[in-house]
């Protein structure tokens, strides 16, 4: 009877080590997991500070300054950013059915009003999408080689 009682004394005591072992393990996992995961930055929302859609410097210093006819007081850097995409969007707002906010934000709907302007006078000739890929790239390089050097 006494090593009847001692293995059932011992299988209970390996039993409760086991099941204490794993619910500390899932509780250190879970502990960690949680610990783990990086916290959301502001950085990681904001927009681009400088978008050429595919312009070199040079070009995209045309562009500013053909769009200081459009409010452009900045720096003929060659660097597109806010200010920048901010003077573009006026003239797009304008004459090329940009409907959106004067935010200096490159999205969709400043990209599609852009490859209209493209389309009217700079040999664009793919949808209206807002995808500026390859054919919007060639078109605006165009509209960026076609004067307006010099300026700044």
């Amino acid at each position: 009877m006494r090593v009847l009682t001692r293995g059932l004394v011992s299988t209970i005591a390996v039993v409760g080590i086991a099941a204490g072992s794993l619910a500390g393990a899932g509780a250190s996992f879970a502990a960690s997991a949680s610990v783990s995961k990086p916290a959301v930055r502001a950085e990681a929302v904001t927009p681009l500070a400088v978008n050429n859609l595919g312009l070199n410097t040079t070009e995209a210093k045309n562009i500013q300054c053909w769009l200081r006819g459009y409010g452009y007081t900045g720096a003929i850097d060659g660097q597109l950013g806010t200010n920048s995409w901010k003077a573009f969007q006026r003239n797009l707002q304008g004459n090329y059915g940009y409907t959106g906010a004067i935010d200096g934000i490159v999205g969709t709907g400043t990209k599609k009003a852009l490859q209209r302007l493209l389309k009217d006078a700079w040999g664009y000739t793919g949808a209206i999408d807002g995808i500026f890929g390859s054919g919007s790239q060639a078109a605006f390089k165009r509209m960026a080689a076609d004067g307006y050097p010099g300026c700044g």
